[in-house]
């Protein structure tokens, strides 16, 4: 049996090639950088962007696999404005000047004066004073019943359509519950009487409000009592639209203190009025679809709600209490240190570290003593 041995390299041959290196594992097989085209990401966009588009190169997210999403900008909503009647717009109402109706209302009165000197059943004083012959009269038959009801109606509605328009108020028309327009005209006018009329106050009113709940920047509650300066614009849509505007003002002034924080008065007076301009726009903004315009919301007296008005009080006296002390230390230090710092630079005393020490310990108890004394 023959046997074969294993031969020992040559150790004096040409030197052999390394192996090359173990290439790592990954974990995923498909974890590699590839290109992808911009247009794939975007293909639910209904106008295309305009141009040639190029590859973006989008790297795979470690340990998973999958490409990163690319999310778009979400667009702030804008607050929903509440849906009003476009027929509801102010317009002018149908008017006719005054002397229309007093012209009617003479024709009627005339009128009713000749049908009863027909019908005989006028006095012989009025006729006389009216220049009317004598005449023994027909009586009161359905003629003359039609008569007086043409000339009555006739005189009703001359004189009674006439009314008086004042600077600042304006009256709403309608008929059976239809918008007929507004009427801001001053002075004497003819306005249809059959038309029902609601009085609105078109002046600049300004209104102070009863204390209502508010909040500062720290949370805590507050009573505010606001001043608002306001005025209809629209007159249709102020009486129209909601049942009450001065009651839907309020609640829109409440709703808007509870969305801004309000400082006290000793705070800085930018934040101050950065409030006032937010309870402002707030307020317009809520109002104007009813035809309402405030031109200002402004609190004019700011409190602590009763529930905290006690431990902000003693927090505030605290406060000022730790503020005045640090200013009398700060008053008492700087005073100690200024007469040393003479003594010994006039070369009045030559003094060591216990002796400064001691000499700066009795100047101060000195200094708090008479600050005690004669008070801050």
């Amino acid at each position: 049996m023959t046997m074969t041995t294993p031969q020992a390299p040559d150790s004096g041959g040409a030197e052999q090639n390394p192996p090359p290196p173990a290439r790592p594992t990954r974990l995923i097989h498909t974890e590699a950088t590839t290109e992808i085209p911009v247009d794939l990401l975007f293909r639910d966009d209904p106008d295309p962007v305009s141009g040639q588009l190029r590859p973006a190169v989008v790297n795979r997210r470690l340990g998973t696999g999958e490409q990163p999403r690319l999310r778009r900008p979400v667009p702030s909503r804008a607050r929903p404005v509440p849906d009003v009647d476009p027929a509801l717009a102010e317009r002018p109402a149908p008017v006719l000047p005054a002397a229309t109706g007093v012209l009617a209302g003479a024709a009627g009165a005339a009128g009713c004066a000749v049908t009863s000197w027909w019908a005989g059943t006028l006095p012989p004083v009025l006729s006389g004073a009216l220049g009317l012959p004598a005449h023994p009269g027909a009586g009161l038959g359905p003629a003359q019943w039609a008569a007086y009801a043409g000339a009555g109606a006739l005189g009703l509605l001359g004189f009674g359509g006439l009314a008086r328009g004042r600077a600042g108020r304006a009256w709403v028309l309608g008929l059976f519950g239809r918008y007929r327009g507004t009427v801001r005209r001053t002075g004497l006018v003819w306005v249809n009487p059959l038309l029902p009329r609601r009085r609105v106050d078109v002046r600049l009113r300004h209104w102070r409000s009863e204390p209502m709940p508010a909040a500062d920047g720290s949370g805590v509650a507050l009573r505010v009592v606001v001043l608002v300066v306001w005025r209809v614009r629209d007159t249709a849509r102020a009486v129209l639209t909601v049942e009450d505007h001065e009651a839907y003002l309020r609640v829109c002034v409440e709703a808007a203190l509870a969305r801004v924080p309000v400082e006290m008065p000793g705070a800085a007076k930018p934040a101050v009025d950065a409030a006032a301009d937010a309870l402002t726009r707030l307020v317009a903004a809520d109002v104007t679809p009813v035809g309402l315009q405030v031109f200002s919301v402004r609190p004019v007296r700011v409190e602590y709600a009763p529930e905290v008005a006690a431990a902000m009080h003693r927090r505030r006296i605290a406060a000022l209490d730790a503020r005045h002390r640090a200013g009398v230390l700060t008053s008492v230090v700087d005073s100690v240190e200024d007469t040393v710092t003479r003594l010994t630079m006039r070369g009045l005393v030559a003094l060591d570290d216990g002796e400064r020490k001691a000499l700066v310990k009795d100047l101060t108890v000195a200094f708090c003593a008479g600050r005690a004394e004669t008070g801050p």
